[in-house]
């Protein structure tokens, strides 16, 4: 006979529809103004050279925000980063969208980029407490809705643009919108009284990871957890170097490499962020099935087949399939990371989720300019096999996320 899982209490379920809301709130926050540099480009007079320089607040803007989030949610708790960081992050685009000059305009994207990283860290640390008191997987689903804001916000500002509707006018009715939709939808996160919690009020920890042994939180054992939390910081970012890679250079490489129009050049990467949207929607189930190792493995494998054999036969069509499984074969990788850094035994959900998301970004941040260098070198049709090798990796590493089982 089979046996019932327990109840999900109300407050899970109430705090599963804030974190839900507050995944989204994250994405259209983080691709709101996407659509929009070409003209704040032209509105302020930046030549191309500036403007990458300038988009580099958005990277430093998260660094900084992961070397402080595990001691901010320590201090705070999760529910209270969630809101104040969700905010900052909602209103971030209003101030890009009314900035003036460069310096403003940097001081903008390190505002997005610091409120997206401590948002990150704590509304994942959210998703855990909750997957836990669930029993069952929930993340992949939280980062399905996650892409699904950020696709969403993508198109609606593409339409804004064509439009002719004035940047700060688009960018301040998106930001004051998504301020009330996370205040009010995100209200119902667990607060650190919650037994599902690992934060203790009023407690500082300095580093969550000491000469390899982590600060142990209530109820875990102290065990040396600093090198499998290295292993999933590294599992994240030979995910996170194609994502990067898909997103700045797919239609680079289909329209001067293999000579398609600027339409079709654009059917990679949306091809890879759909199929990782629906994978990640279908991902608790299936990791709920199988277990995480064996999904990673299948995805890595499926990843680095794709993308390797659609850059080998040449083509556009192969290779906007290959991108396609490239996404579908990663779409799992972050949610199944985090979760597993936030359940080890004995590091705080926070602190393990930060330090993976601080190794995993660095991917996502550095991967492009990296795939840039070795294509200056050897051709981009080599340089984008880069993230198919580092996605083959992760099935020689997908057996860490076991450590974190409960």
């Amino acid at each position: 006979m089979t046996a019932l899982a327990p109840p999900v209490l109300p407050d899970l379920r109430t705090a599963r529809r804030a974190v839900t809301v507050a995944f989204l709130a994250h994405g259209l926050s983080a691709a709101a103004w996407v659509a929009r540099i070409p003209q704040i480009k032209e509105h302020l007079g930046l030549s191309a050279g500036t403007l990458g320089l300038a988009l580099l607040g958005s990277p430093v803007g998260v660094v900084l925000a992961t070397r402080v989030a595990g001691r901010t949610v320590a201090r705070w708790g999760s529910r209270a980063t969630v809101l104040v960081s969700g905010t900052a992050a909602a209103l971030a685009p209003v101030a890009l969208g009314l900035a003036a000059n460069l310096p403003m305009l940097v001081g903008a994207l390190v505002l997005l980029g610091a409120s997206l990283g401590l948002m990150d860290v704590a509304m994942n640390a959210q998703g855990v407490a909750i997957e836990r008191g669930y029993g069952r997987p929930i993340m992949s689903g939280l980062h399905g809705v996650y892409s699904i804001g950020t696709l969403a916000v993508a198109v609606a500002g593409s339409a804004a643009a064509h439009a002719g509707v004035p940047v700060g006018v688009h960018l301040s009715v998106l930001g004051v919108l998504f301020a009330v939709l996370l205040l009010t939808g995100a209200r119902g996160l667990l607060d650190r009284s919650n037994p599902h919690l690992d934060e203790e009020p009023g407690t500082v920890l300095s580093d969550p990871i000491a000469d390899g042994e982590p600060v142990a939180a209530p109820g875990r054992k102290r065990t040396g957890a600093g090198f499998l939390l290295a292993l999933l910081g590294v599992i994240g970012l030979c995910s996170f170097v194609g994502e990067g890679a898909m997103a700045d250079w797919s239609a680079v490489y289909l329209k001067e490499s293999l000579g398609t129009g600027a339409g079709l050049a654009g059917l990679g990467y949306a091809g890879c962020a759909v199929a990782m949207t629906v994978g990640r929607l279908a991902g608790d189930r299936v990791v709920g099935r199988f277990g995480a190792a064996r999904v990673l493995r299948a995805g890595s494998l499926v990843a680095c087949a794709g993308l390797g054999g659609g850059l080998a036969i040449g083509e556009p069509w192969a290779a906007v399939a290959g991108f396609t499984l490239f996404g579908a074969g990663v779409a799992v990788v972050a949610p199944v990371t985090f979760s597993a850094a936030g359940n080890l035994p004995g590091v705080p959900a926070a602190h393990g989720i930060a330090r993976v998301t601080a190794v995993g970004y660095l991917g996502l941040l550095g991967g492009p300019p990296v795939i840039g260098l070795v294509a200056q070198a050897v051709g981009l049709p080599w340089a984008l096999a880069v993230p198919a090798v580092l996605s083959g990796m992760i099935v020689l590493l997908a057996g860490v996320t076991r450590a974190a089982d409960r």
